[in-house]
């Protein structure tokens, strides 16, 4: 009887704890939601791609009617009398819940869903809570996704999805175990990212404990949406693998003539990903980005740090890290007008567990996420708010 009492006491304990850690991630999170939606300036939510093909869907229809001068990425389909898109259905169904949400709220809720889902993932690594907070905040307000994500465009809130679902799936695989939240994060990520569907072995192998049960309960979700997505694709273009890629104008640009992934753009991505510096201006800030992209380490010096120890799961993340790099320099696109590199914001879940790992708060790590905050901030200012980077 005592050590029955005793149990309960330490099982609500715990729940009260978790609780509190759950109001602490919100508040934090909606922080971070308002701060990015005064920051920031949708210049390209005209461009709302999976906007309307959310609507047409609702409406019982594969495309929209009508094919406005600027959505030059639709394509025909069924004998020409609609239009549809080159967006994976998952990216589609995640903006449903939103339609009636203004674009600059949307980014904000995507940016706020990103800080609460990086504060719980914190849990993985011990760590107090001043570090917790700067590492939730670093993969939005520390990278380019503030940038990038501010610019409310419908590739934008797919990679934010995308950002979210990871994030998610990394808590409910490593922190507090449910398989089958956990795969219905992964679908979340790879609907509005298909090359995320790489990292699925890796997940598998983080679930290898109980791998018969664990397996299945993570596969359901997916698999339900990798086979509503060969429908949706075979319904349009008569193959469940086409997404419209090959069909857009994209594919007869000169960087695209040996397919959308090949190994000729690697060196030029290799170049811009990583080593493409500023330009110098005679005004402040003197020196401002290319608005085709730079260094990811040069926009966030914070990731300097991931050549530490990197904690207890280092290897899985750099595994997955190295195999979504690989298709992000194989494609023959980096992304088109962005601040770095847009593709690399699904590399950031995989970046933030190695940094957890990384011990203690340390002066270094206060200085290198205070330049890399200033470093995003100025480059949000000059592309949303100056118009001095253009095309």
């Amino acid at each position: 009887m005592i050590f029955s009492s005793a149990r309960n006491w330490i099982e609500l304990l715990a729940r009260v704890k978790r609780l509190k850690l759950w109001h602490k991630a919100a508040g934090i999170g909606l922080v971070a939601a308002f701060v990015f939606y005064l920051t920031t300036k949708p210049i390209m939510a005209h461009f709302n791609y999976t906007h309307r093909l959310a609507l047409a869907l609702l409406d019982g229809r594969l495309g929209i009617e009508d094919h406005p001068s600027w959505l030059n990425e639709l394509v025909l389909i069924d004998g020409g009398r609609y239009y549809t898109g080159n967006y994976c259905l998952g990216a589609i169904l995640s903006v449903i819940p939103f339609l009636f949400v203004s674009p600059h709220c949307l980014t904000a809720v995507i940016a706020g869903m990103c800080v609460f889902s990086f504060f719980m993932l914190g849990r993985v690594e011990e760590m107090n809570l001043p570090r917790r907070m700067m590492l939730a905040l670093f993969p939005v307000f520390g990278t380019w996704t503030w940038t990038n994500l501010g610019n409310g465009g419908a590739w934008d809130f797919s990679q934010g999805f995308g950002m979210v679902g990871q994030a998610g799936a990394l808590y409910f695989t490593l922190v507090q175990r449910q398989p089958v939240v956990a795969g219905s994060f992964f679908a979340l990520a790879f609907g509005n990212r298909a090359e995320l569907i790489l990292t699925l072995p890796i997940y598998l192998f983080l679930m290898k404990q109980d791998w018969k049960r664990d397996w299945l309960g993570f596969l359901i979700v997916p698999g339900g949406v990798a086979l509503l997505t060969g429908e949706y694709n075979f319904a349009r273009f008569h193959s469940p693998f086409e997404f419209g890629y090959h069909r857009q104008n994209l594919m007869s640009e000169r960087w695209c003539q040996h397919g959308l992934f090949s190994i000729y753009p690697v060196a030029y991505n290799v170049y811009h990903m990583l080593f493409e510096g500023l330009i110098d201006t005679p005004t402040f800030p003197f020196m401002r980005p290319s608005p085709w992209g730079c260094s990811i380490f040069l926009a966030s010096p914070f990731l300097f740090l991931l050549f530490r120890e990197g904690g207890k799961y280092k290897i899985a993340a750099w595994t997955a890290i190295g195999l979504l790099t690989v298709v992000l320099l194989c494609h023959c696109s980096q992304g088109g007008w962005m601040f770095s590199s847009r593709y690399a914001m699904i590399l950031l879940p995989w970046m933030f567990l190695v940094l957890a790992g990384n011990g203690r708060l340390s002066v270094t790590e206060i200085a290198l996420f205070a330049v890399s905050v200033a470093i995003n901030g100025v480059a949000t200012w000059l592309f949303l708010w100056t118009g001095q980077i253009h095309v």
